[in-house]
């Protein structure tokens, strides 16, 4: 596993702190000290928090301390390496209608790429990304792994309400807004998937898996909603 340092967060938190840039080694180095954490059931330990390039450990200070919960973190680290599933996470396909109401950004994305909007789809939907974390709103997953043509900036104004499902581009990276909100990406689709429930707190990914878009017609996408219970 890759080296971290760790600090402590207030007095019921701590922080595992990778080398701090964005990187699939590190994303990956953090879910697995993740997992590790986890299963190894420490105790009072309460929540982890993953993060691009670190990870957050709650405790119940009425349990454990600091000292006990850093010193169970550095053993778990010692552990040898057998993280593949934790690496790699799982993979969630996440069908996605671009262009028009759907995406009404993806013509100023093609012309600030030099590239047609099917080019700007192909190039969107060509690879799989992972989750390097998850924050802004419930389940909004922060995608790395976008194709440096797709580099776009977010809007110099951002919108007062996107739908749910929106699909967009914000500098360097990919996202999904799962709920509907304010935000300032660039949209250029949707899915007609329901990804977060608020009254179960439920989402079909964490932070570790990996995303893969797929590309559906308005139709595909009217009858996926109508199943989703979406409209």
């Amino acid at each position: 596993m890759l080296p971290f340092t760790v600090h402590p967060v207030g007095d019921s938190a701590l922080l595992a702190v990778f080398t701090q840039r964005i990187a699939p080694e590190i994303g990956a180095a953090v879910a697995a000290l993740n997992t590790r954490v986890l299963s190894a059931n420490i105790s009072g330990v309460d929540e982890t928090v993953p993060a691009f390039a670190s990870l957050m450990v709650t405790y119940d200070p009425l349990v454990t301390d600091y000292d006990a919960v850093a010193a169970a973190m550095q053993k778990l680290a010692d552990v040898p390496d057998a993280d593949s599933i934790a690496e790699n996470g799982k993979l969630v396909t996440i069908p996605v209608c671009y262009g028009g109401e759907f995406g009404p950004d993806l013509p100023f994305v093609a012309r600030h790429a030099g590239l047609t909007e099917q080019e700007v789809i192909a190039l969107h939907t060509g690879r799989d990304y992972r989750i390097y974390m998850l924050g802004f709103l419930p389940g909004f997953p922060y995608l790395g792994g976008l194709d440096e043509r797709l580099f776009t900036p977010r809007l110099g104004t951002p919108r007062t309400a996107i739908p749910a499902g929106s699909v967009g581009i914000g500098g360097e990276q990919t996202g999904i807004y799962p709920i509907a909100s304010p935000g300032g990406w660039q949209l250029i689709g949707r899915t007609p998937l329901k990804l977060f429930d608020p009254a179960a707190g439920t989402l079909p990914y964490a932070a570790g898996d990996h995303i893969r878009f797929t590309p559906i017609t308005k139709a595909e996408f009217n009858a996926l909603a109508q199943k989703e219970g979406a409209v």
